[in-house]
């Protein structure tokens, strides 16, 4: 007679139709479950004849307090004040953390996600995920296993748990005082591969369309990583090709601030006065932009508070048996500095 194949806490949990940490805690009865939940689980387990090994056991209870985080650059300060915000939440409650850097790539983001998990962590929060990866069902497996928190990100029609930025209304908030400011020949700089550039380029365009300035699509700049230490020089580098040019925009909003700080500098290479010439518009709020010159208009994304929501949301899951998906939106404000000023002349003459 054929053996009969040995079912797994995977094969309970399907067949109970809850997830593999509301098995383990009816098995190891360490955390609590409702009575119904509980019966039914007992009644997959005696169906299906599951008997976990000793080892398997262990490794089902076993908990690490500790929290997995994935970041997609730690040389950009915007991750940086994330995590600290999420470190700070997180030693409160007796949790660490280990901290994994995907460089903005899919399959190393996927390959910094496997990691963590075979180092069992309690829960894992990825900051600005790549978007193929929400997409292809990768985290749909991966949450059988780990609770995640997303922070930033594709997000679109999705059921995940995110902590998200009003990254539309903070950029719709920054084009439209330039645009009072009397700017209507406005680039836009922005990087690759990333849902955050992809939205503050549809309001971008959205934004100049509804003010019924055309949209001239050399005026949208990409300089490539957005997240590296290389950020900077970069965009200094093309926009200092740029401005030597025939381009002569009023004012630029860049999608972050390092790139701002880079457009800045070439300005200050071809003596072009900001904001006197030129006006220059940041987003995030991360400490360079107060420390450059002239200080840098920017939008504030609050990174502090939404790391600590992020760790508080998978905290919260932890605690809880049955967590619905839960979406938490955070407010931007504009953050007025020196880097701006009302139009004066369309052009100007670099050196």
């Amino acid at each position: 007679m054929k053996k009969k194949d040995r079912k797994t806490i995977l094969d309970v949990a399907k067949e109970a139709g809850v997830s593999i940490s509301t098995v383990s805690r009816v098995i190891n009865n360490n955390y609590p479950v409702s009575s119904s939940t509980k019966e039914r689980v007992e009644r997959v387990v005696k169906k299906l004849d599951f008997k976990p090994s000793m080892v398997a056991r262990s490794l089902i209870a076993r908990k690490t307090d500790a929290f997995g985080i994935i970041v997609p650059g730690i040389t950009n300060m915007f991750f940086t004040m994330v995590v600290q915000g999420i470190e700070r939440t997180s030693s409160i409650n007796d949790y660490s953390v280990f901290l994994s850097d995907s460089k903005g790539d899919g399959a190393k983001e996927r390959e910094c996600v496997k990691n963590l998990v075979s180092r069992e962590v309690d829960g894992i929060i990825v900051i600005d995920p790549s978007t193929e990866n929400m997409l292809s069902g990768f985290y749909d497996e991966i949450e059988e296993f780990v609770p995640i928190v997303f922070v930033n990100g594709y997000n679109d029609g999705l059921q995940y748990n995110f902590i998200l930025n009003d990254e539309k209304t903070g950029t719709s908030d920054a084009l439209e005082y330039l645009i009072s400011l009397g700017h209507k020949d406005i680039c836009f700089i922005r990087g690759y591969k990333s849902y955050s550039y992809d939205i503050k380029e549809n309001v971008y365009k959205s934004v100049m369309h509804a003010h019924k300035i055309p949209v001239n699509n050399d005026y949208i700049i990409n300089v490539g990583e957005g997240n590296s230490s290389e950020t900077v020089d970069n965009a200094s580098s093309i926009m200092y090709g740029l401005l030597s040019s025939d381009f002569k925009p009023t004012a630029i909003f860049s999608c972050n601030d390092l790139m701002a700080v880079g457009a800045l500098n070439a300005c200050k290479k071809l003596q072009i006065k900001v904001p006197e010439q030129i006006s220059i518009i940041g987003f995030d709020n991360i400490i360079i932009s107060e420390l450059s010159e002239p200080k840098l208009t920017t939008v504030d994304q609050n990174m502090l508070l939404l790391g600590e929501s992020a760790a508080k949301m998978l905290l919260d899951m932890l605690k809880r048996e049955n967590y619905e998906k839960t979406r938490i939106v955070l407010k931007t404000r504009l953050i007025k500095r020196d880097s701006c000023s009302r139009v004066k002349r369309k052009g100007y003459t670099p050196l």
